[in-house]
This record gives C-alpha cells, structure tokens and sequence, in this order.
C-alpha cells in the first residue's frame, strides 16, 4: 500500500505559478514508483499531466503543459512535485499525484495503482 498526501493547491492569478507537492508513505521504497500527476476539471475526465521515471532521470509531458509545468521528485523525502508556471484560466482543476509500480514514463491512469486525495487549483483572471 502506498499513500499519497497532495499539497500546495489554491488560487492563483492568470499568469501565476504554484509548486504542488505529493508525499508518499509506504510499506515499499518510494524509488520503486513512477510517479505521476493528473487533474480533473468540472465535468470532465481525469487527464494525465506528467510522470518521471523511478530515478528522476527521464520526465513525459502531456503536450497542453510542456513547457509550463516541470515535475520532479526527491527520493530522499519520499515526495514528487509539479511545479506550474504561466498558469491559464483553464489550468483549473482539482490535480492528483498517482503512482505506478511499472517501468517506463506510462501516460494511462490503468497503470497507475495508488492516487492522493487530489488538491484544487483555481486560477483567475
């Protein structure tokens, strides 16, 4: 079992940054997860953000954040982060960290075991 624990959502202007957190408890070393983010608007699916690879090493971006949005992670502190720049109206959403006992940079939520609880980010104008 893996538990997840989002942090750092809020308001925030158009235009703004926020640095979500996602820190991880877990009977198994937080090294052995890819690691990912999702978010979920109102009314729509949940749409996969970014994931980075068990070392950190290779990152995967969904193409609406590529260059906005930069995830990372700290094995040491069991924690992933995404960090968001140039943030837009439509970057609201309520925003999961998931994570995935596979290999790889995997984009599908099937791959993805455990979620957090989920942090809302609204962004205004």
């Amino acid at each position: 079992q893996v538990q997840l624990v989002e942090s750092g959502g809020g308001l925030v202007q158009a235009g703004g940054s926020l640095r979500l957190s996602c820190s991880a408890s877990s009977g198994r070393t937080f090294s052995s997860f890819v690691m990912g983010w999702f978010r979920q608007a109102p009314g729509e699916e949940r749409d996969f953000l970014a994931t980075i690879t068990r070392s950190g090493a290779i990152v995967y971006y969904a193409d609406s954040v590529k260059g906005r949005f930069t995830i990372s992670r700290d094995n040491a502190l069991n924690t992933v982060y995404l960090q968001m720049n140039n943030l837009k109206i439509e970057d609201t959403a309520v925003y999961y960290c998931a994570a995935a006992p596979s290999l790889g940079t995997p984009a599908s939520q099937r791959e993805y075991h455990y979620w957090g609880q989920g942090t809302q980010v609204t962004v205004s104008s």
